[in-house]
């Protein structure tokens, strides 16, 4: 807690936790009505993006940590009920982001863009 009140995240945290989504990515929306806090209701949905950010000239930073950044986003509906994960299915663990990311450069080495990407087998096993 002393890392909180003495505000140290600052170092590399310089965002707050998430903003409102809608037509555009940031989507401001209103976040006060009347000067005060706008409540949370019912249909707003907003992004929950807890990230680190290490800059390159950190100091007392490991030099293998300076300039990394890292960023865990799930985008969230407000329910009349509670809420909704729209992104739950999202890759975030470290193992399930590097099989994606394997599986997409795979993808991209067998199929150069302007090719078809699904295979006859795929489409034999959809049909």
């Amino acid at each position: 807690m002393k890392l909180i009140e003495e505000e140290k995240y600052k170092q590399f945290y310089m965002h707050r936790l998430g903003h409102y989504l809608g037509l555009d990515v940031h989507d401001a929306g209103r976040y006060q009505v009347d000067g005060e806090p706008r409540p949370v209701e019912p249909g707003i949905v907003m992004t929950v993006e807890p990230g680190l950010y290490i800059a390159e000239d950190a100091e007392g930073i490991p030099d293998k940590y300076r300039g990394i950044g890292v960023r865990i986003e799930d985008d969230v509906l407000v329910t009349p009920e509670g809420y909704r994960v729209l992104t739950s299915e999202a890759p975030k663990r470290v193992e399930d982001i590097e099989e994606l990311m394997a599986r997409e450069n795979r993808a991209a080495t067998h199929n150069p863009p302007g090719e078809a990407s699904t295979s006859t087998e795929e489409v034999q096993a959809a049909g």
